[in-house]
């Protein structure tokens, strides 16, 4: 397999399952169950729509990493945080247009039309430094 198909295959199951731990770490810290599920059983979420937006990160994020990696870590990750605001917003707004509908509809929290949360600023800046780590890893284990 070459290594970029690896990576989005990767990086899209990586994603989605990082996106169901979020949102059953999420439930169960505001001490609320999902599905009616008791809140300890840890029950998470997450769409089919995720995947290509998640496969996505080699081709976006890759080129990305190589320009901007002798940055300072928070600077890094600050661009890394809008990049995936403007792709969450972008992503967000297409299916909408689409469906009729947007999968993650916020609308609690410092939300932007319902699309982007500026106050999961934090989680985002965590998973992209993770991803980051990750690509490079990656693209190490391939060269």
């Amino acid at each position: 397999m070459s290594k970029k198909w690896f990576m989005v295959l990767f990086f899209g199951c990586f994603g989605m399952t990082s996106e169901i731990f979020f949102v059953a770490l999420t439930y169960a810290f505001s001490g609320e169950g999902i599905y009616n599920e008791p809140v300890w059983s840890l029950t998470g979420k997450t769409y089919v729509w995720m995947f290509p937006i998640y496969a996505m990160i080699p081709f976006i994020a890759g080129p990305l990493f190589k320009k901007v990696c002798s940055l300072h870590v928070i600077v890094r990750l600050l661009i890394y945080t809008a990049l995936i605001f403007v792709v969450e917003f972008s992503t967000g707004f297409l299916l909408d247009q689409l469906t009729g509908k947007c999968p993650w509809e916020y609308t609690t929290g410092w939300h932007i039309m319902g699309y982007i949360r500026l106050d999961f600023t934090p989680a985002w800046m965590f998973f992209s430094f993770i991803i980051e780590k990750l690509y490079w890893m990656i693209d190490k284990r391939f060269a």
